[in-house]
């Protein structure tokens, strides 16, 4: 079975930075594309980015340059640089991995 828990969200200043985690337990892990989506209150989830096994990586457009998507396949954890955040980047962030597996999400607030 496959489990993913979301760390490092918070509440930031507007232009700060952000780390988030993602440590990821169960099968068939590393084979697998992982990423990240966001939902803000009152919209719909929508994609961050993804990465595969090999460290390919796709960007939502808006975000491509402040955000940065990795992973450790040692660890089974993925992660999520942000920088230069903005108020609009507030929302909840999940990670997921092909399967429809998803975590319980970790909240992000940017304040201006």
């Amino acid at each position: 079975q496959v489990q993913l828990v979301e760390s490092g969200g918070g509440l930031v200043q507007a232009g700060e930075s952000l780390r988030l985690s993602c440590a990821a337990s169960g099968s068939a892990i590393r084979n697998n594309v992982m990423g990240w989506s966001r939902q803000a209150p009152g919209k719909q989830r929508e994609f961050v980015a993804r990465i595969t096994n090999d460290g390919t990586t796709t960007y939502a457009a808006s975000l491509k340059g402040r955000f940065t998507i990795s992973r450790d396949n040692a660890k089974n954890t993925l992660y999520l640089e942000m920088n230069n955040l903005k108020p609009e980047d507030t929302a909840v962030y999940y990670c997921w991995l092909t399967g429809n597996y998803w975590g319980q999400g970790t909240q992000v607030t940017v304040s201006s």
